[in-house]
């Protein structure tokens, strides 16, 4: 398809959805389909060159990741698993990092008490890992582990189950004491999740392939010095961003997720952009009760020189209209000299509404998620 085709349908698709609008009100998902298509059976992830075989979205993860047709050197390739757990009754919040991006691998151990508005992180990199570092081909089965002298990080997937296992004697507690130790276990109940396969424009044999499961019910504790912070499957959540790629070398993402209970139901948000060409997709999905309820394109409004100011979220074809009202920034910054990365993880509540496929709007309040502003060069 030519850009001017693209172009073509690409406007074509913004009239159906405005006129859509102007009359029932509900959300075809043949008019979304005409721009983002969603992949319904299993096939491979890339082709003989290493180009993705077919773009689009999928409420599973449909592409088989074939890792031996990637085009690209060792160096490029980036493997990662990232899990937020967090607990809106109790305030506090971990999130787990495990990641090989060829020339080195990150891992980390961070802890969010919402209620002081703090967090502690403690993380350590391992050099030239070149995939070594084993983490699975699929998401739904497999083990990987890493420990060195500052932590040691373990996920295991199991019928349905996640397995974290973490700690460190070095982690620095709240009250000055040290250590963190935990075990969480994630159930991922029958249900639709986010995924994604696309390139850049650039570089079409470089690839984002991402899987985000929310609404995962968590149990399990957390010792951090002399306190320990209790999971209820009840009231408590899990997330994963599992994703596999070669990327080009700078990048600035925006990324949101909710996971929460509303009128006893699970209720999700994963929302984001800017990274690779989302002309073919959008990750930006509703999960309600078990389903997805595709959304097109969301705007993060952000001011970008206080972080700790309110946000805003709007859709293009007003299905979401949410504010952010933060309470923790988990911040980092790192630059050396080709390497250089400026994240802003920030925690906090949304508040406002979204319009589910049928038209039903669903009202947030005081809901707690993140969102980021992340800048990679590397």
């Amino acid at each position: 398809m030519s850009e001017s085709d693209s172009l073509y349908e690409f406007i074509f698709c913004q009239f159906a959805l405005l006129n859509l609008k102007k009359t029932s009100g509900r959300i075809k998902s043949s008019v979304l389909n005409r721009f983002m298509p969603e992949i319904k059976k299993q096939i491979p992830l890339l082709n003989a060159d290493g180009t993705i075989t077919e773009e689009g979205w999928a409420r599973s993860p449909l592409w088989t990741y074939n890792r031996e047709n990637i085009a690209a050197s060792k160096l490029r390739i980036k493997e990662w698993d990232y899990y937020s757990i967090l607990s809106p009754t109790k305030e506090f919040g971990i999130t787990l990092t495990a990641s090989d991006l060829g020339y080195a691998g990150l891992f980390a151990i961070c802890f969010l008490d919402f209620k002081k508005g703090t967090f502690q992180q403690i993380d350590t990199l391992s050099v030239f890992p070149l995939g070594k570092t084993g983490f699975p081909r699929t998401n739904d089965l497999g083990v990987v582990s890493f420990q060195d002298k500052k932590l040691h990080l373990r996920f295991e997937v199991r019928d349905g189950k996640r397995t974290l296992e973490f700690g460190s004697e070095q982690f620095l507690a709240p009250d000055g004491s040290k250590g963190i130790q935990g075990t969480i276990e994630l159930t991922e109940p029958k249900m639709d999740t986010m995924n994604i396969a696309t390139s850049w424009k650039e570089n079409r044999k470089a690839f984002y392939y991402n899987t985000k499961i929310n609404c995962m019910p968590a149990k399990g504790k957390v010792v951090i010095g002399s306190t320990t912070y209790q999971f209820d499957a009840k009231t408590d959540f899990g997330a994963l961003d599992w994703g596999r790629g070669v990327w080009t070398y700078k990048n600035r993402w925006y990324w949101g997720s909710v996971s929460a209970r509303i009128d006893g139901k699970p209720f999700g948000l994963n929302l984001g952009y800017g990274f690779s060409d989302r002309t073919p997709a959008s990750e930006n999905v509703i999960l309600y009760d078990g389903k997805i309820h595709k959304l097109d394109e969301v705007k993060f409004m952000i001011n970008t020189k206080d972080y700790m100011a309110p946000w805003k979220f709007v859709s293009n074809n007003n299905r979401l209209d949410l504010d952010f009202k933060p309470i923790v920034d988990r911040n980092s910054y790192m630059n050396f000299l080709i390497i250089k990365s400026v994240q802003h993880q920030v925690f906090g509540t949304f508040h406002g509404t979204v319009v589910l496929d049928n038209g039903k709007k669903i009202k947030l309040e005081n809901v707690l998620g993140f969102a980021e502003d992340v800048l990679n060069h590397y």
